[in-house]
């Protein structure tokens, strides 16, 4: 379903992978692993066919799904239940089934027999696509990743960024395509969505790829895996379930470890000797022929690997501040006839740590965005205390303009900063050398994360609104990020499934969506954070 024959691919002067080949397969259930910034997201685009690779080929047979972790496709205009349906062409009948369902009730006897001609048309075709079985399979589908039919009926235009995303992924798996390429899947998920998630892969006949950094994912799903090595530039392929890649791997760095040793003290011992030889006339043949084959040797070892580097994540001391630096008044907000929330007032304390709990489409993004100011109330206000300086991390990463690049993003975020500065804290992010004159628009999700973190960083932002901070990232990041969490001295509020993301906060209170009631954070609260 997939050939893939001798792919590279670069990014700028930077080759992530070169003389890649593999095959996927029906029934291939592939992991993509390697740290962030190593490429995975790159490829799955090549593959999907959004982006060209600099040399070899990608033939695809068959329907392709992709997931990429930033879905932008689908008309704004169009209902979610459409999206999903049309993944098998059937969305638009449904919708002009409606419509001439309700043009035959016309007074008008030529228009009301147009209809039902019309009608007659539209549902043949539509059963021969699966009729009623593939809509209820379609509506099984979406609820299980909870998307109710009141999100399912609202514009594409009106839904979160989240709402999107499982949108997207509804549509993929009721495609029912030949192979799928989802890059971090579970990204908004709540806790028994994953746990469905899991056993439709695990059940699912076709072949796939996943990008994920849920263990559980990958490890009770795949069965190869495909270890993305950024020092060496290729895919190492694991033709093995998780578990056993993992020792399979650990062994494979043993051993390149030790041919490395071995070879380098031959090699060493016969420099040595052509030292030795070198000094005598009658032996400068042998000893060229020592050199030589100790060069040899040593050109065809690997690279020692590196380890791979994290994230240094610090929040600098937060600008000074009155005691209550933001405030919000009779804040409400809708889309279209969807009421989002309402009536809601709230107070963040210097220094305060709020969690922001509710259910997927409660309204927890859409109030992020008010407080930052991204989006304006439909009632109430925004009152700004003496001193504020809002630090917003976006789940979309809206606020990277990915026409630019990382250098002139970083930039952006504060009017102080000098290039040096700039490069300097890029750098304890890993965007190195000619890494920070990337257009932001080609990072991964990962990449984007650092970004992100690293404008918060510069601002001197004492008020902290964190939209999913810990997504896309590897667990060593998400380690250090958390780490920085617990020790920001300013107010922080945050929205977030990740449990481990909370418990480092340590909040003092939470914010209920949508009613928006504050209540004193407590270990009964933190048993609703990977459900919402």
């Amino acid at each position: 379903m997939l050939n893939v024959q001798d792919l590279e691919i670069r990014v700028g002067a930077r080759v992530l992978m070169q003389n890649v080949s593999f095959r996927v397969q029906p029934g291939d259930k592939i992991g993509l692993v390697g740290r962030n910034g190593a490429g995975k997201t790159t490829l799955t685009k090549v593959l999907a066919g959004d982006l060209l690779a600099n040399e070899g080929t990608v033939e695809r047979s068959g329907e392709l799904g992709y997931l990429p972790q930033d879905p932008r496709s689908g008309d704004p205009e169009e209902t979610a239940r459409t999206r999903i349906l049309n993944a098998r062409g059937i969305g638009d009948l449904v919708d002009g089934m409606r419509r001439a369902t309700e043009a035959m009730a016309s007074t008008d006897a030529a228009a009301s027999d147009a209809a039902m001609k019309k009608y007659s048309r539209l549902e043949e075709r539509f059963n021969v696509l699966g009729g009623y079985a593939a809509e209820a399979e379609a509506a099984s589908i979406a609820s299980n990743l909870n998307l109710p039919d009141r999100i399912l009926d609202q514009q594409l235009k009106t839904l979160s960024g989240g709402q999107r995303r499982r949108i997207e992924l509804a549509r993929i798996l009721f495609s029912d395509a030949e192979t799928m390429i989802l890059d971090e899947p579970t990204n908004h998920l709540d806790a028994d969505s994953i746990v469905w998630l899991r056993e439709f892969l695990r059940s699912y006949n076709g072949g796939f790829i996943v990008i994920s950094h849920d263990v559980d994912i990958v490890g009770e799903t795949v069965n190869r895996v495909f270890y993305l090595d950024a020092n060496r530039t290729t895919i190492d392929i694991y033709n093995m379930n998780w578990k056993n890649y993992q020792r399979q791997r650990e062994a494979d760095q043993e051993r390149r470890k030790k041919e490395r040793a071995n070879a380098e003290k031959k090699a060493s011992a016969l420099q040595q000797q052509a030292a030795k030889f070198g000094a005598k006339a009658s032996k400068a043949a042998a000893a060229h022929q020592m050199v030589a084959r100790a060069e040899k040797m040593l050109s065809g070892l690997e690279e020692v690997r590196q380890a791979d580097r994290v994230a240094k994540l610090r929040f600098p001391k937060p600008a000074a501040c009155g005691r209550t630096p933001l405030m919000g008044k009779g804040l409400s907000k809708s889309y279209g006839s969807l009421e989002v929330f309402s009536a809601v007032d709230l107070a963040i304390d210097r220094g305060s740590r709020v969690v922001i709990l509710g259910l997927n489409g409660a309204g927890k993004t859409t109030m992020l965005r008010v407080l930052a100011g991204v989006d304006e109330p439909d009632t109430g206000v925004i009152e700004a205390g003496h001193g504020l300086r809002v630090g917003y991390y976006a789940q979309e990463h809206e606020t990277i303009d990915v026409s630019r690049s990382v250098l002139q993003n970083m930039m952006s975020a504060s009017p102080h900063l000098t290039e040096t500065e700039g490069r300097r804290v890029l750098g304890s992010f890993l965007f190195t050398g000619d890494d920070v004159l990337k257009p932001a628009g080609v990072l991964s999700g990962g990449e984007k994360t650092r970004l992100a973190l690293a404008m918060i960083v510069v601002s001197g932002a004492n008020v902290l609104l964190l939209d999913e901070p810990t997504n896309n990232l590897d667990p060593a990041s998400r380690a250090e990020i958390l780490d920085a969490l617990a020790h920001y001295e300013g107010s922080v509020i945050l929205v977030s499934h990740d449990e481990g993301a909370v418990e480092a906060l340590s909040p003092e209170r939470v914010l209920i969506m949508p009613d928006g009631v504050e209540d004193l954070w407590t270990k009964d609260y933190a048993e609703l954070v990977s459900l919402a």
